[in-house]
């Protein structure tokens, strides 16, 4: 059987059995055109095969979702030539900022590439930033650049998008508003602020399933939307590649690998999960304090086995 013809029933069955705080689902199935390689014409007709529960009346916390958020911004940027991910993330930090950093702080994070911070790979950061500057905080963590190892942290996505706003020299929310959000057609979706105004990267922004769908979307067409092209193809592939290894199989720039494609991910079930060699997508909002592995087990036992 195909994945365009998966009863998805018993999983919204497993769903109402087990009383799982699941807001809203959609699936689609993503057909392939075959066009040119390059072309910037859209590849993909998209058919939602399932929808389930609130999809599109109410936004709720996508929570570390909005790390991918944040990093398709510093592809853009990228794109446009206006930030080098290879690059030390103090080439982007106000020089006031800079100024007043211990020499130790500058020396240590000289070695901290923006790449570094996209793929969560340097070890010695927080969970969150904190205190009343997030930012000259997270410039002075004992942090270890010369360590390579996956070290998931707020932290990284945070200064990820400070720098990808001082490097576009604009608010980095009005940036993703007229650059992705309004080709999406996504209006003015709630987000968090620092202490020193930046937007937050990490957390706090809100979206529908079907909003959440449209970022999953740009993914899946690698960088088009609707025929739009909204990131580069070379950047949508680093970024949903395999960049630095971890327990979970692997991770990209603030993207999950999961299987035999890759995921956004929040906390307790915000999930997009994106198959391009199936041609699948899925997309659920939930809050599942306990139960949101079991809910993505749950989905893919529906899909595993089917053909491609």
């Amino acid at each position: 059987m195909g994945v365009r013809h998966i009863n998805f029933d018993p999983l919204i069955h497993k769903i109402k059995e087990n009383n799982w705080e699941v807001h809203g689902m959609e699936v689609y199935y993503i057909g392939h055109g075959g066009q040119a390689a390059g072309s910037d014409k859209p590849c993909s007709g998209q058919e939602r095969i399932c929808v389930y529960g609130d999809t599109t009346a109410h936004r709720y916390p996508i929570y570390s979702a909005t790390k991918t958020i944040t990093s398709l911004a510093v592809g853009m940027a990228a794109d446009e030539g206006k930030m080098d991910i290879g690059r030390s993330v103090l080439a982007y930090i106000p020089e006031k900022t800079l100024s007043a950093l211990p020499e130790e702080a500058k020396e240590r994070y000289q070695k901290v590439t923006i790449k570094r911070l996209l793929t969560m790979s340097v070890p010695g950061f927080p969970f969150r930033p904190e205190g009343e500057s997030w930012l000259r905080n997270s410039l002075q963590y004992p942090v270890e650049p010369e360590t390579t190892v996956f070290d998931y942290s707020n932290v990284s996505a945070y200064l990820a998008g400070v720098a990808a706003a001082n490097a576009l020299e604009e608010d980095l929310y009005a940036y993703l508003q007229r650059r992705l959000f309004q080709p999406l057609g996504i209006e003015n979706p709630p987000f968090q602020r620092c202490p020193d105004g930046y937007f937050y990267g990490a957390s706090g922004m809100e979206l529908t399933v079907n909003e959440l769908s449209r970022i999953g979307f740009v993914l899946m067409d690698e960088g088009l939307y609707q025929g739009t092209r909204i990131l580069s193809e070379k950047y949508v592939k680093e970024a949903c590649g395999i960049q630095q290894m971890n327990r979970e199989g692997g991770y990209g720039y603030f993207v999950w690998k999961y299987q035999d494609g890759f995921r956004i991910s929040g906390k307790w079930g915000q999930r997009c999960y994106i198959f391009p060699r199936r041609g699948l997508m899925v997309t659920y909002l939930a809050h599942m304090e306990e139960d949101s592995g079991q809910l993505a087990d749950c989905m893919w036992e529906m899909i595993g086995d089917c053909e491609h």
